[in-house]
């Protein structure tokens, strides 16, 4: 016996020894569990299932199963279709570190606590598809089995906003835990789809499709394009085609799962004598310099980071007179005081025509309504654009806003925060103007350019025995306006403008008889699609003044109208499902100084929960944290805390069949309770 040992102990043979190790080794620990979970690509498994992945015994699985439920790590469910399935506690829990599954096969990628980077890189190269877990009955219970599901479909290889394959598949990796050779051969295989057939300009002028092999040309473009957009062949890989059918050559083979480069020579038009007067900030001179690499392209970025300064840095650097095409009046007017403030244009350089005006200048600014319009062709026709403009570029895919795409012969440039239509038609947009330039939002965040929004969606009870009682005998669009005008919203706005008293606030409703109920009871001014345009300017100059502190405002505040100073955004009722509509209300309060504050309310138990979370969705791709209360407990002192906080982005469908754009061909009201479009009739 030696020193070490302890009288009475027997003394352990080597082959104790090696299963006393043996023992101290769980055969199934939690990282083993979890990687038989992505092994398996299901979110709950059977012992049968972990003793066939880990290479063990179903009772041996099933121990260790159950020591790992006596810890606390692990849950088990008894279910009927199985007796028995387990997954890990933290899961429910909510874990507080990130967990991001791949399942390469279905190219789908599975976030469980995503941190804002993580998010904002998914941004660049996937699709939000929905949000996981159960929903409940209150916002206390939502952060239970919260998750994102991501998908990588086709166009987001296509139209990430990358400069090379490398750039791609490095943010790829940033977000994976490890890297996936089966995902990135996909990728790569669709990197170089997307760069299988080319627009040029031949030497004497004319529009050539070239295709990478003479068996795409055969067997993809031939097959697909007709006598109406080729002219005539001229090798087995070139043909020559209509110039007036580039257009639809773009979109025919985009559908065909082949996206056209287009290397054409763009006319410049006749050149324009401009400087800028302005610094830009490092950014927007990449974005600048991008375009004109590209020399069309779509400048995506968060509200308030300066895509109209930039717009004007490509109008500068192209040096042709342009067309510059935006919603509504307000912003041709705004568009012209931006030009003499941060240009050496003047002012007998600078036209609008729409409405009463018909001013055509080297530049001039029209609505996309009337540049629509056939008896104004001439618009297009009189002088020699080098560039054309489109602000607000999510409105072109519109049936009144097609013609504005046919001018494929000109530099290109389009403006959006949020370039997303609920009709799946964002397509075309970059199509039929060019692929997306821009930042990553949370880049802009990080570096102080543009505030993040808080944004809350708070829950509005039904306060009202008669209002609730004719909700539930009304059904389809009027069930919906019911909700949507919930007098409750009322108090739960007066409490929200009581405590921000510092704040400038915009509160946003989509019905015209709320817009009035809360200019009478909140004493503010209400501006809508029915108001003179000139008294809407006045208010507006007024909040920028400070001397209006609240607004209430229709669907004319969504489009871009610039409101520097707006601090708090009340968005008491919304279009649908629309989640352009709320980014673009969110956005009214996301400038580089100053709070950002943004709260969304919505009648507790109707489909208005649906779509206020669908509407924030596209903030949630962008990495900003969207959390959920109920107004009851806040109103009774009883405010959810940090930790029961939920990010939300709704679920999967896309709106109510409303038309995105908000729309009316018509008037601005066609009955008294009915919502208002942006800007009426411009003819």
């Amino acid at each position: 016996m030696t020193d070490g040992d302890c009288p009475g102990d027997p003394e352990r043979t080597d082959e104790q020894t090696h299963d006393a190790a043996t023992e101290s080794t769980p055969i199934v620990s939690l990282d083993t569990f979890y990687d038989a979970i992505e092994a398996e690509g299901r979110p709950v498994m059977t012992a049968q299932q972990v003793a066939r992945r880990l290479d063990c015994s179903q009772a041996e699985a099933m121990d260790a199963l159950e020591a790992l439920a006596g810890d606390g790590l692990v849950t088990r469910v008894d279910v009927e279709a199985d007796p028995v399935v387990w997954y890990p506690s933290e899961w429910e829990d909510v874990a507080s570190r990130e967990r991001v599954i791949l399942f390469s096969e279905r190219r789908e990628i599975v976030v469980d606590q995503p941190t804002q980077y993580t998010r904002a890189q998914l941004s660049q190269f996937a699709h939000l598809v929905d949000a996981t877990g159960e929903r409940s009955d209150s916002a206390r219970q939502r952060n239970r089995g919260r998750g994102y599901l991501y998908k990588i479909r086709q166009e987001d290889v296509w139209q990430a906003p990358f400069e090379t394959l490398d750039g791609l598949l490095t943010s790829i990796r940033s977000v994976l835990p490890r890297r996936s050779p089966h995902l990135e051969a996909w990728v790569e295989s669709q990197w170089k789809r997307a760069h299988q057939f080319t627009l040029y300009t031949h030497e004497d002028g004319y529009t050539v499709l070239e295709a990478a092999t003479d068996n795409l040309m055969g067997n993809v473009a031939r097959q697909k394009l007709d006598d109406d957009h080729i002219q005539a062949p001229l090798s087995d890989t070139e043909c020559w085609v209509f110039d007036e059918a580039v257009a639809e050559i773009k979109r025919v083979l985009y559908d065909a799962g082949y996206p056209v480069q287009d290397n054409r020579n763009l006319e410049t038009g006749d050149p324009l004598d401009i400087d800028l007067t302005i610094d830009l900030r490092d950014y927007q001179r990449d974005w600048v310099d991008r375009f004109e690499e590209q020399r069309s392209g779509v400048f995506v970025s968060p509200p308030g980071s300066g895509k109209t300064v930039a717009g004007i840095g490509v109008l500068a650097a192209v040096g042709g007179e342009t067309l510059i095409l935006v919603p509504s009046r307000e912003l041709a007017a705004q568009w012209k005081q931006e030009l003499l403030a941060h240009t050496t244009l003047t002012e007998d350089q600078i036209g609008e025509y729409h409405g009463g005006e018909k001013e055509i200048r080297p530049v001039t600014i029209s609505t996309y309504q009337t540049a629509g319009m056939d008896r104004h062709r001439a618009l297009f026709d009189s002088r020699k654009w080098g560039l054309i403009l489109y602000d607000e570029v999510h409105h072109v895919p519109s049936r009144i806003y097609r013609r504005s795409a046919d001018l494929q012969a000109k530099h290109r440039l389009g403006l959006s925060a949020t370039p997303v239509r609920e009709d799946d038609r964002e397509k075309d947009i970059f199509t039929l103007i060019g692929p997306p330039i821009g930042t990553d939002w949370d880049k802009l965040f990080d570096a102080g350019f543009v505030q993040e929004p808080e944004v809350e969606i708070r829950y509005v009870p039904w306060t009202d025995d008669m209002s609730l009682n004719e909700w539930r005998s009304a059904d389809g669009r009027e069930r919906h306006m019911l909700a949507a005008m919930n007098p409750a919203k009322l108090d739960a706005a007066e409490r929200l403008l009581t405590q921000h008293p510092e704040s400038k606030a915009l509160v946003f409703v989509d019905y015209l008889d709320q817009g009035r109920f809360f200019e009478e009871e909140l004493d503010v001014p209400f501006i809508s699609g029915e108001m003179p345009h000139y008294r809407r300017e006045q208010l507006f100059q007024s909040f920028r003044d400070g001397d209006i502190r609240t607004l209430v405002i229709s669907r004319v505040g969504d489009e871009g109208i610039d409101l520097p100073d707006a601090e708090l955004a009340i968005v008491a009722s919304g279009l649908g499902g629309s989640r352009r509509q709320g980014a673009q209300r969110a956005g009214r309060t996301m400038r580089p100084t100053g709070s950002a504050l943004v709260y969304v309310l919505a009648t507790r138990g109707t489909s208005e929960e649906d779509f206020a979370q669908r509407q924030m969705r596209h903030l949630a791709e962008k990495g900003i944290r969207v959390n959920e209360y109920d107004e009851g407990s806040i109103e009774n002192g009883e405010r959810i805390g940090d930790d029961e906080r939920t990010d939300s982005d709704g679920d999967s469908g896309d709106g109510d069949g409303e038309d995105e754009d908000g729309e009316d061909e018509g008037s601005d009201e066609t009955e008294a309770h009915t919502t208002d479009a942006a800007d009426g009739r411009d003819n």
